[in-house]
């Protein structure tokens, strides 16, 4: 009798086990385990991106050595340090591209400080900033941009934003592509005794 009464609750714990086990299968199977979801931007009216963009090739762009910094100086005080207005620093570049056959735009941007000097002037001030893309030794686009900044009149350093949505330019093979960006003064003045 006491054997018989520990079959039957074996067998009890056993179905108990088993129906636990199809309901946690037959949940399991309503859930969605491929991660995978699907948005559509219905109400926005903006375009959406295709498939071909977002497989395709965004060419990096880069600060050019030397380019990095852009100094002001008092009338008369060019690399005196005890004359200088401010300094602007680039201290990171970003890009996105739209492509349209073998036409790219890219759309550059930088972001930088503006550190007021002993000599401190503030205000509105521009700064000249280049943005080039090329494809080896070829240029597809350069335009040079005189920028405006607002340098701060206290002792503490501000941060400034620029962005090129244009730089627009043909390129068969966009793996050759690079695009650079930074301050661009010119030519160097000659000097009198270089003259």
């Amino acid at each position: 009798m006491v054997f018989q009464l520990f079959q039957s609750a074996t067998a009890l714990r056993r179905t108990a086990i088993l129906c636990s086990l199809g309901a946690m299968g037959a949940l399991s199977a309503c859930q969605n385990t491929s991660g995978a979801q699907t948005a559509t931007d219905t109400t926005s009216g903006k375009p959406k991106v295709s498939q071909t963009e977002l497989r395709a090739f965004c060419p990096p762009v880069v600060l050019r050595e030397g380019t990095s910094f852009f100094n002001s100086y008092a009338k008369g005080g060019e690399g005196d340090g005890t004359k200088l207005r401010y300094q602007v620093s680039i201290n990171d570049v970003t890009r996105s591209c739209v492509h349209n056959g073998d036409q790219v735009t890219m759309t550059i941007a930088v972001a930088g400080r503006v550190v007021p000097g002993p000599v401190r002037a503030a205000g509105a001030a521009t700064v000249p900033i280049r943005v080039a893309v090329t494809a080896d030794d070829q240029v597809l686009y350069s335009q040079l941009f005189q920028h405006a900044i607002e340098v701060p009149g206290g002792v503490s350093a501000t941060q400034f934003t620029f962005t090129d949505p244009n730089a627009t330019f043909t390129a068969p093979d966009i793996a050759r592509v690079k695009a650079f960006v930074g301050f661009d003064e010119g030519e160097p003045k000659k000097t009198a005794a270089a003259e």
